[in-house]
Formats: structure tokens, C-alpha cells, sequence
């Protein structure tokens, strides 16, 4: 009889396990969804194809263009640790390019759910590439 108790609660313990791994996945899909689609209004303000957003490499490589970075920087991303400055610099240039200061940076960085919907569907306007001004 303790071996039944014990294999009910094996399972139960399974599924309340399962329920919050398939939780955890909803919602990481609804950020990314939320993400992508962001930089797809990004992209098409900067006056680049929103369906770069969803093509790896590429998209790195068009938002290189958008903040006036060289495209060989996609090989810094490429390196570990490095790759986290170097993707700092992209987004505070991002911002930059956008009008927005070092703050909002910051925003982009912690708040990502957050401050990517406030820069894609805002009134902001792409004013030019950041890194050159």
C-alpha cells in the first residue's frame, strides 16, 4: 500500500511539474512574439524589411546598418564576453538613432518586454544612425 501512496505522489508531482514547464513555455513564446515583433516595426521605421527581424545573422546584420556600425562587427558577436559590450554599444546606438538618451538604453537592456514596444509602436521616429551622432 505505501508503494501505491508514494507512486501517486511521484506523479502528481510530475504533472504539477509538467504544468509549470508548459507555463514557463507560453509565456517565453509570448515575449519573443512580442520581441519580434517589435523589432519587425523597428526595422520598417529605420526603412529596412521588418522580415529581417525573424532571420538570424541577418538580422544582426541589418541592425549593424541601422546604427551605422561596420557589418564585420557581427564577428564581435561572435566572441564571448565581448559580444555582451558589443551588444550594449548596438543598443545605446539604437537608442540614439531613435532620439532617445542613455536611460532609455538602459530600458532596452533590463525591460526589453517593455521598452522595444514603447520604441516600435511609439511616435518615435528614426532620425538617422545612431553611432554617428
Amino acid at each position: 500500500m505505501e508503494d501505491f501512496f508514494f507512486l501517486a505522489f511521484q506523479q502528481s508531482g510530475d504533472g504539477a511539474a509538467a504544468a509549470a514547464t508548459g507555463i514557463q513555455l507560453v509565456v517565453q513564446l509570448i515575449v519573443a512574439a512580442i520581441i519580434i515583433a517589435s523589432q519587425w516595426v523597428i526595422f520598417g521605421k529605420a526603412g529596412k524589411p521588418g522580415w529581417a527581424a525573424i532571420i538570424p545573422i541577418y538580422n544582426i546584420i541589418v541592425l549593424l546598418d541601422i546604427v551605422g556600425r561596420p557589418t564585420w562587427w557581427i564577428i564581435l558577436f561572435l566572441v564571448p564576453f565581448v559580444n555582451i559590450v558589443i551588444a550594449i554599444i548596438v543598443t545605446n546606438d539604437l537608442s540614439k538613432s531613435f532620439g532617445k538618451g542613455v536611460g532609455y538604453t538602459v530600458g532596452l537592456l533590463l525591460l526589453s518586454i517593455v521598452f522595444y514596444p514603447m520604441l516600435a509602436f511609439g511616435s518615435d521616429q528614426y532620425i538617422g544612425q545612431g553611432a554617428n551622432m
